[in-house]
């Protein structure tokens, strides 16, 4: 097994995504890229640990490859907004890829090439793709929270703006 970590916003819209996909074992939500250790999720939300709110995604890569597994963080994201993702703002909510190898660093900067050349987006793609940190797994009801609040997970989709970029630009 392997591991992937994704930062795109709320952590709870990107669990989904990619447990459901075949050769996914686990989808964690947690916290990296900061400075503090074992933050909480107040401490993420207050700006000063430096974290991240991200998915930590172990994954059969027999089964699927690294590069879809980024092919299909993309599709979940605007890559072109810097200051955090839909209706969520500020630096916990930024997006980012964390590379954990020299291979997946190679292969999430081709992927990230190709989304640039590909004049998808008018503006620029600016999801940094930084060397991987440790990793904090979120508090409990934080995991899984599309299956623990489905009627919450589906109506924040919505209302964050999330479900109808996704819609618009990536359908």
């Amino acid at each position: 097994m392997e591991k992937a970590i994704f930062a795109g916003g709320c952590f709870w819209c990107m669990v989904k995504p990619f447990d459901t996909f075949p050769g996914v074992q686990k989808v964690i939500s947690g916290y990296t890229g900061g400075h503090k250790e074992n933050p909480t999720y107040e401490e993420v939300c207050s700006g000063t640990t430096g974290h991240v709110e991200a998915v930590e995604i172990t994954y059969d890569p027999s089964v699927i490859t690294y590069k879809s597994i980024v092919e299909l963080f993309w599709h979940q994201i605007d890559p072109t907004d810097a200051d955090g993702q839909f209706c969520d703002r500020g630096d916990s909510y930024k997006t980012a890829i964390f590379y954990t190898t020299e291979s997946q660093k190679e292969a999430a900067e081709e992927s990230k090439r190709e989304l640039a050349e590909s004049g998808r987006f008018q503006k620029e793609i600016v999801t940094p793709i930084l060397p991987a940190k440790t990793f904090y797994p979120a508090e409990d009801y934080h995991q899984d929270f599309y299956k623990k609040n489905k009627e919450h997970y589906e109506s924040y989709q919505i209302s964050s703006g999330r479900a109808g970029f996704i819609k618009e630009n990536w359908r």
